[in-house]
């Protein structure tokens, strides 16, 4: 569980390092490009990565590289176009409630067995989600087919990474080769995707990559020994993380930004509390 709460810890830094930055009305993305080059060379020095490998590396693990290497910058792209047309709100619920795509590979990729306590411990998970997000929107939001496909490509983007990742802690020991690939791939993707934009480059946003690229690596390094850990119940790391986010992120807005929290967003912590104890202590 030690690794759970690691990756959780990280993402949550993560979210809140982001929304100083968006406070400070500083470019993201260039942000999460710098942090690319951090993480890979986190990779190389403390995971050192046998290339040697790469020859022998299965079409599985190249689609792996390939697809993380587009999706891990692509998702920040459509996330941000998202929260531009519709909201943060929406946005986080679609992103948080991805959690339906890995918990249905789980059992139909995966070949996990869910039963009555893990059960249980989703719904009690689903229901907490649902009650944190849970706010009253009093400004009407402007609804069309290109917001629509944008919470879309958010839910189904995050969905994706959680299940690659499940794939690529089944790797074992050749997991860092795959990270470092999808690494360096991404930097460049987005990269050339900024060039192409004509930014403005922000010396503050750049120097913040140099935080993110620890804190992502981290959180991902992390993520992937807790399923390696717990191989047999991929089910549990993916609503485990999931809710464990969303509640200590909102338990940190309320402490640290003063966010406002109803009394049902209250109860959803409490659930989500319940709902990881249902999940990993046994009955």
């Amino acid at each position: 569980m030690i690794y759970l709460i690691l990756a959780i810890f990280c993402s949550v830094s993560v979210s809140l390092l982001l929304k100083i930055l968006r406070k400070q009305q500083l470019d993201i993305h260039q942000t999460i490009l710098l942090g690319y080059p951090i993480a890979l060379c986190l990779t190389l020095f403390l995971l050192k990565p046998d290339f040697a490998t790469l020859p022998n590396t299965t079409p599985l693990s190249v689609f792996l590289m390939l697809a993380l290497g587009v999706l891990l910058p692509s998702v920040f792209v459509i996330l941000g176009k998202a929260i531009e047309t519709s909201g943060v709100i929406l946005t986080d619920a679609c992103q948080r409630l991805s959690l339906i795509l890995p918990i249905i590979a789980s059992v139909v990729i995966f070949g996990e067995t869910i039963g009555g306590q893990k059960t249980l411990g989703i719904i009690l998970a689903f229901l907490a989600l649902i009650a944190i997000l849970w706010r009253k929107n009093k400004t009407a939001t402007r609804q069309n087919s290109s917001t629509f496909i944008w919470l879309i490509g958010t839910w189904l983007g995050y969905g994706l990474i959680d299940i690659m990742f499940k794939q690529v802690a089944k790797q074992g020991g050749s997991f860092p080769v795959t990270l470092s690939v999808s690494f360096a791939l991404a930097f460049v993707l987005l990269l050339i995707y900024l060039i192409v934009k004509k930014i403005s480059w922000q010396k503050s946003a750049l120097v913040a990559g140099l935080l993110l690229g620890v804190l992502n690596f981290f959180n991902i390094f992390a993520y992937i020994k807790a399923h390696q850990a717990l191989s047999d119940s991929p089910s549990i790391v993916f609503t485990g993380m999931n809710v464990g986010v969303i509640a200590v992120a909102s338990v940190a807005g309320f402490l640290m930004f003063h966010e406002k929290l109803s009394k049902l967003n209250f109860v959803g912590i409490g659930l989500a509390i319940l709902s990881i104890l249902v999940l990993f202590v046994k009955f």
